[in-house]
């Protein structure tokens, strides 16, 4: 199992022995949507990892379309007694009988390339896929509901250097990333009033650049992944920018930690950004470091043209966007992985595969 890799079972002690009350998971049902993707494959590994080696009892049930890609990600486990997988379909009207005491919604395509492509299939979970869940919420309850939002809310902020939960930027709904953006935001309004209106004890994870043992990088173009990928297959980095940008990078344990946390501790119909300002970095600081792993074959940075506006849009709002983490922090939590650590620990796991 993925879990019994050393790496990965170092990390799911770290993320257990953090200052979190697990307990709260014993005797429910977790509903997790998109569960085969980037975040939410770990939080369902953590979940098993709870089942098998702190003998918890607590009933997974992941969501995907796909059975064959679940298969894939998670092979056997999906074989275990507190596992199941359902393929409902989460821009339909959901019917489920049986009680779930806590919904993590991280379905939804953070893929740039489907943003010129296909613009209405990013939207769908993020508006309709979050209303019928929020839905199903009111009408049988729940002890927990988080929604995966991100950081495109904010848009083009005056202040990238200070963006808190309360900034409100500039977003052109006319333009191709706003399928991404504005459906965003608008499954946190919904998500909002729901709390408001009904009760529904929702909280908003704004999460920022994330990476990780999880990460799909032969499909992802996400620069972290991309780099990881050419240095992987020992080839020099291709840089698509003047590489000065600036972006905080949260390494994927810090984050599942996080996102339990304000699961727990958070304050119903607020938002959460997720975001370790610690990472803060370049895009070309970032390369350098990933290029250290393979340091033996001298690989250089290689500046390329920009990615083919169809195939790629990327948020360019802003150069340097760093938002707050101190909301988050104010909870009690600490980011435990630099990113030089974190980075090597994901190159070093992709290496093995």
């Amino acid at each position: 199992m993925f879990i019994e890799h050393p790496i990965i079972m170092e990390e799911m002690e770290d993320i257990f022995h953090r200052d979190i009350e697990w307990h709260i998971l014993d005797n429910s049902r977790v509903l997790v949507t998109g569960a085969y993707g980037m975040l939410a494959s770990y939080i369902v590994f953590f979940l098993s990892y709870l089942c098998e080696y702190q003998k918890m009892n607590i009933q997974i049930l992941a969501q995907g379309r796909n059975k064959d890609k679940a298969r894939e990600k998670f092979g056997d486990l999906l074989d275990k007694d507190y596992v199941e997988y359902t393929s409902m379909d989460i821009t339909k009207e959901i019917h489920y009988d049986k009680t779930i005491d806590y919904i993590i919604h991280a379905a939804g395509i953070a893929n740039p390339r489907w943003y010129a492509t296909n613009p209405v299939e990013v939207i769908e979970p993020n508006i309709i896929g979050t209303y019928n869940l929020l839905n199903y919420a009111k009408e049988h309850g729940c002890r927990g509901f988080l929604v995966f939002s991100s950081g495109d809310v904010y848009g083009k902020v005056d202040d990238p250097d200070n963006i808190t939960e309360e900034t409100i930027g500039r977003v052109d709904p006319m333009d191709e990333h706003s399928c991404y953006t504005e459906s965003k935001r608008m499954q946190e309004t919904l998500a909002v009033n729901y709390y408001r209106e009904y009760g529904v004890p929702v909280k908003i994870l704004r999460i920022g650049h994330t990476y990780g043992p999880t990460m799909d990088i032969k499909n992802d173009p996400r620069v972290f992944a991309s780099f990881l990928n050419c240095v992987l297959e020992k080839r020099n980095i291709e840089m698509r920018s003047d590489g000065t940008a600036k972006r905080p990078f949260c390494y994927l344990p810090d984050a599942v930690a996080a996102y339990f946390t304000i699961l727990f501790k958070g304050n119903n119909g607020e938002a959460y950004n997720i975001c370790n300002a610690d990472g803060f970095i370049s895009m070309k600081e970032l390369a350098n470091i990933i290029m250290l792993f393979e340091k033996q074959k001298k690989l250089k940075i290689i500046f390329e043209t920009p990615f083919d506006k169809d195939k790629c849009v990327e948020n360019r709002a802003n150069r340097d966007n760093n938002p707050s983490d101190k909301k988050l922090r104010g909870l009690g939590f600490q980011y435990h992985f630099s990113i030089q650590e974190g980075m090597e620990r994901t190159y070093k796991f992709l290496k093995e595969l």
